[in-house]
C-alpha cells in the first residue's frame, strides 16, 4: 500500500467531517468510516506508519481519530 495515498484519502475523508460542530463525533465519524470503507491490508499500513515522518501531512483530526480509535480499527483488521 501506498501511504501517501492512503493518508491524501484519509485528508479527504478528514475535510469533510472536520466542518461538523462537535469535534468528538467528527473524529468517532472518521474512524468509523475507515473501519467500515478501508480494507484491512489499508488499515493496517495507516496505523504502523501513523507515528513515521510519511504521515507527516495527515491532518491532526484524522490522526486524533486513528489514535483514540486504534484499539477498534485494530480490532478490525484481526477478525478481518
Amino acid at each position: 500500500m501506498d501511504i501517501q495515498n492512503l493518508v491524501t484519502m484519509a485528508n479527504r475523508i478528514g475535510d469533510f467531517f472536520q466542518s461538523m460542530p462537535d469535534r468528538a463525533q467528527a473524529k468517532a465519524d472518521i474512524a468509523d468510516h475507515i473501519s467500515k470503507f478501508w480494507e484491512p491490508r489499508m488499515r493496517e499500513t495507516l496505523i504502523q506508519q501513523l507515528d513515521a515522518a510519511s504521515t507527516a501531512e495527515l491532518h491532526a483530526i484524522v490522526r486524533e481519530a486513528v489514535q483514540e480509535n486504534l484499539a477498534r480499527l485494530a480490532r478490525k483488521q484481526v477478525a478481518a
